[in-house]
């Protein structure tokens, strides 16, 4: 069985359903759809002429050759046809439990005989920092004094918080913001290092952060 590949994709608010139907059409049928906001100010939305902030979230799962072909008609001849503005990341995933790489699989069958051209491996890397809620922005400031454009933030819950406040003797604050951002890979250390030592577990916004390397991305819009 062919390598499988979790597909992120951030989109306006509104424009997921289209996206996850684009995305059956191109062998791509597993996926989570969950929202999320940009982090950028309402001045800077109304300046760009960007509108809402408000952001569809949709996680996909697929097998390695139908995640390259999406991605290479998303960046050629779908360009300008998904009526979203927004980013599209595929990243390497080790393991998948074996129904829905099954699944997956299955689906990607149809694309043998006609898989996408190849495109460039990207050099840019996705920094996920949990952090508590209310403390996005702080972040936010950090990372971008460090040289990254921009984020996308995912309401969550800490589960099993116990244990870290036991071994860290602090007391975590259950709700909790995923900020997602995507940088130069040559970024990824001095950003997440300022993170951390700025807003780390000790500290207010009691951020804990990983990275996860990307290997294909597209911009929409």
């Amino acid at each position: 069985m062919e390598s499988m590949k979790l597909i992120l994709s951030i989109v306006e608010r509104g424009r997921g359903a289209a996206m996850l139907r684009l995305y059956r059409r191109q062998y791509v049928p597993i996926h989570i759809q969950c929202t999320g906001r940009g982090t950028a100010t309402s001045e800077i939305m109304d300046i760009l002429g960007l509108g809402s902030s408000e952001k569809d979230v949709l996680i996909s799962f697929a097998a390695a050759s139908a995640a390259k072909k999406l991605l290479y008609d998303l960046d050629n001849e779908l360009r300008g046809h998904t009526g979203a503005a927004g980013i599209v990341v595929s990243i390497p995933i080790s393991g998948l439990n074996s129904l829905v790489a099954s699944l997956a699989a299955y689906h990607a069958e149809n694309l043998k005989e006609k898989e996408g051209n190849e495109m460039e491996r990207t050099e840019n890397s996705l920094i996920l920092v949990v952090c508590a809620q209310g403390c996005t922005d702080e972040v936010m400031s950090t990372a971008k004094a460090h040289g990254a454009r921009g984020g996308t933030v995912i309401k969550g819950r800490l589960s099993g918080r116990k244990e870290l406040e036991l071994a860290y003797e602090v007391e975590l604050k259950a709700e909790r913001e995923i900020v997602a951002i995507v940088v130069p890979t040559d970024l990824r250390g001095p950003i997440m290092e300022a993170i951390n030592t700025e807003h780390g577990l000790r500290s207010e916004a009691q951020a804990a952060l990983c990275s996860l390397p990307i290997e294909q991305i597209v911009r929409l819009g």
